[in-house]
């Protein structure tokens, strides 16, 4: 029977629906889709690693959400952190040397967490903005070092690093580049190879290039792990041939893969790493660009004029606040290691399914960073209907589709326990044989 709250219920849901359809544009959205069939969800409570609906339908976010909600969804803490901090001191600005507390704290805890002798933020609002930060200021760098002929930022294919201008020319899938009529110069991609690289500087040559970047694990591209012994190589190539090395670490970032950062799986420091979703897990906006002691103190002793570059919420104190209260639950509740245990058994589950299924041609995955390759059937992929037959069930996914894969794409929220994550690759596994 309807009851009278189902009633009201329904009437807000259909109120929303027409106000989000009229006066939201979504992001890395199908516009034409959005006016047809209003938003595909309402999200109104988050409870660990679950999102509850404005129609009270609970389901499994197997993605944090856009891999950010580490500590998973209604973490109480976080929002007397953020009230705490409005009260005291709701913004103040960061420009021509100004500083608070929280932007400090935090730019020294960022310090004792990453690994080397990474040491020095610069704070953004997220993770596109870090590394277009990052773009700028080694080609300042190399301006400085009388060597402004050092432009060209090198990335890889599959590779993601964002959406600003700069972030997406760096983006190595043709969709984001297809979206505009152009790119911003100096920016071209290489297969994820040592060889592939020591073939581009052989051929551009190593005084036209000033950084290579890449995430330690693709994500948006696929869930992607680097060839064996590949961050060495890159760190040696990077060396001998004077390019700063970049990692992107917006995903990998603050425990994602089972360690800190993900880099710390291979072996090798960077000279400059970016951050951001984990480091607030999502509860604010936040991201940094992390340099080297060397870089720093270089940029320290040339540089006589202004750094020109900042942005209104760089080092914003709220945004701060909830990153240390995010870092020490972390910290606090062993996620790290919680994170290590859990991916094993994620891994252990997308095998078995990889086992009861003859569409499943490959699985792989670091810590709670995991992806489920599919073989198509027919002519059309199968990650977008496994996604969907998941969400009937309770699971929301991601299929991954760029360059050809077809892949289902997981990184659910660090406080994931094994009952849920039986759940979750039940589901799947369900799902898998509603398409098949």
């Amino acid at each position: 029977m309807e009851t009278a709250l189902m009633k009201d219920q329904y009437k807000l849901y259909e109120e929303l629906v027409e106000l989000d359809k009229e006066h939201f544009l979504h992001p890395t959205s199908s516009i034409k889709q959005h006016q047809e069939n209003g938003p595909a969800h309402i999200f109104a409570e988050g409870n660990g690693i679950y999102l509850t609906d404005i129609k009270g339908r609970k389901l499994i976010d197997s993605l944090s959400s856009l891999w950010n909600v580490n500590i998973g969804h209604g973490r109480e803490e976080l929002g007397e952190v953020a009230k705490k901090q409005m009260g005291k001191l709701g913004f103040a600005s960061t420009f021509a040397t100004w500083s608070h507390e929280p932007v400090i704290r935090l730019a020294k805890k960022v310090a004792e967490l990453t690994p080397g002798d990474l040491k020095t933020t610069f704070f953004t609002s997220g993770g596109s903005e870090a590394n277009d930060t990052a773009f700028k200021t080694v080609r300042h760098y190399w301006k400085l070092k009388g060597k402004p002929e050092k432009t060209k930022i090198v990335s890889r294919k599959k590779a993601y690093h964002g959406v600003a201008l700069g972030s997406t020319s760096a983006t190595g899938l043709k969709p984001f580049h297809n979206f505009t009529n152009t790119i911003a110069p100096d920016f071209y991609h290489v297969d994820s190879t040592p060889e592939a690289l020591e073939a581009f500087i052989e051929q551009e040559g190593a005084d036209t290039i000033a950084a290579f970047i890449a995430e330690p694990v693709q994500g948006s591209g696929g869930v992607n792990l680097p060839p064996e012994n590949y961050f060495k190589e890159i760190r040696r190539i990077c060396d001998e041939n004077d390019i700063i090395f970049i990692t992107d670490e917006v995903i990998t970032g603050f425990g994602r893969t089972g360690k800190m950062f993900g880099i710390e799986h291979f072996g090798v420091t960077p000279d400059i790493m970016c951050i951001a979703k984990g480091i607030t897990s999502g509860y604010a906006p936040l991201g940094g660009m992390v340099l080297s002691e060397r870089l720093h103190n270089e940029l320290i002793e040339l540089s006589d004029e202004m750094y020109m570059h900042g942005y209104t919420y760089s080092g914003h104190p709220v945004s701060c606040a909830v990153a240390l209260k995010n870092l020490e639950i972390i910290e606090q509740e062993n996620l790290v290691e919680h994170v290590r245990q859990m991916g094993e058994k994620m891994l252990d589950g997308f095998k078995w399914l990889q086992n009861e299924h003859e569409s499943v041609a490959e699985v792989r995955g670091l810590g709670l960073l995991g992806a489920i390759g599919l073989q198509t059937i027919g002519d059309e992929p199968l990650a977008p209907k496994v996604v969907k037959e998941a969400e009937k069930r309770g699971l929301i996914g991601r299929a991954v589709l760029y360059n050809g894969q077809d892949t289902l794409a997981f990184a659910p929220p660090f406080v994931i326990n094994e009952q849920e994550i039986d759940e979750m690759t039940n589901i799947i596994h369900d799902s898998l044989l509603a398409v098949e």
